[in-house]
């Protein structure tokens, strides 16, 4: 997985910059960004569930859809704050991202080690500002959380 000039923390610091805009709207703080193999920035985006009132809106389709398109995939790497949900793990295989990049996972256990098992280059960083975001964001908004991870509240 390349990351660039700045690595895998400044990577990040780009997904949090979206999850903490995503918080401040009062949506579901969970942010991500796409980058290209030589570490460009191609796209970056927050959960906008709530804001947008759209349920397919989460951080990682946010950030897909605003990298547009590209005639490949292929080397990019996907950075999020938090473990991808199938939704997103499905995108990620679907388009043929290489690379994964998990700010936390302690929250959300996602699809990061069934991508990991589909040849996805997968690093989780177990960030504690990732983590205290989305810890004070769950006990503050339990039904909100539930609803966003499918669960009955």
């Amino acid at each position: 997985m390349t990351t660039g000039t700045g690595g895998p923390d400044a990577m990040l610091r780009v997904a949090l910059e979206e999850a903490r805009k995503g918080y401040a709207e009062g949506g579901v703080p969970i942010g991500a960004a796409l980058f290209a193999a030589d570490g460009r920035l191609l796209g970056r985006g927050r959960n906008r569930r709530v804001q947008d009132g759209d349920p397919s809106v989460h951080g990682e389709t946010a950030a897909f859809r605003d990298a547009g398109r590209q005639r490949t995939y292929r080397g990019t790497t996907m950075v999020t704050t938090l473990s991808p949900c199938w939704y997103c793990g499905g995108l990620i295989r679907q388009f043929g991202i290489t690379g994964l990049i998990v700010g936390e996972s302690r929250t959300f256990t996602g699809q990061h080690e069934w991508l990991a098992a589909h040849g996805v280059e997968v690093r989780v960083l177990d960030s504690e500002e990732c983590v205290a975001l989305m810890t004070a964001f769950i006990a503050a908004n339990p039904a909100l959380w539930n609803e966003d991870i499918g669960e009955e509240a």
